[in-house]
């Protein structure tokens, strides 16, 4: 398959996780999420949307190099999936305690995808460190609300 292809399927798959999330958690940041009391380090909620596209993008470029050095994507579509789990609970099922248990799990397929794909691109590997970050953040803040609630 033309190696520019795949990219534009890795993009469009991650962009599509995102957006699918966005779309279940429409209802929610606008009647629930605005209810609980948030940490006074909770970022505006503007802020979400552009930090979440740029990571998947990075997230894409990631696995596409990856891809391109015939290594296994298993753990990234896993974290992917676990990115989208998260979402549903949190926001779509108003559960941020189980979404506390669940993004630990994230975080650790996370961690497994960043040590996988660095064995095998250091820049694939370098790509997933901003989304760890962030996931470390959103899992702080996701405690954070679940103790204040």
């Amino acid at each position: 398959m033309n190696k520019w292809l795949v990219l534009a399927l890795l993009v469009v798959l991650c962009l599509a996780v995102g957006s699918l999330a966005g779309y279940m958690t429409a209802q929610s940041v606008v009647t629930w999420y605005p209810t609980l009391v948030k940490p006074w380090f909770n970022p505006p909620s503007w802020l979400f949307a552009p930090v979440w596209t740029v990571l998947y993008i990075m997230m894409a470029i990631a696995a596409w190099l990856v891809w391109l050095r015939k290594g296994s994507l298993v753990l990234f579509y896993v974290q992917l999936a676990l990115n989208f789990l998260w979402t549903f609970l949190f926001f779509n099922q108003q559960a941020p305690g189980l979404a506390l248990i669940e993004i630990v799990a994230m975080w650790l397929a996370i961690l497994a995808t960043l040590l996988g794909f660095w064995k095998i691109d250091r820049r694939a590997g370098w790509l997933l460190v901003p989304y760890l970050a962030w996931v470390s953040f959103a899992g702080f803040l996701n405690a954070s609300i679940w103790w204040l609630n």
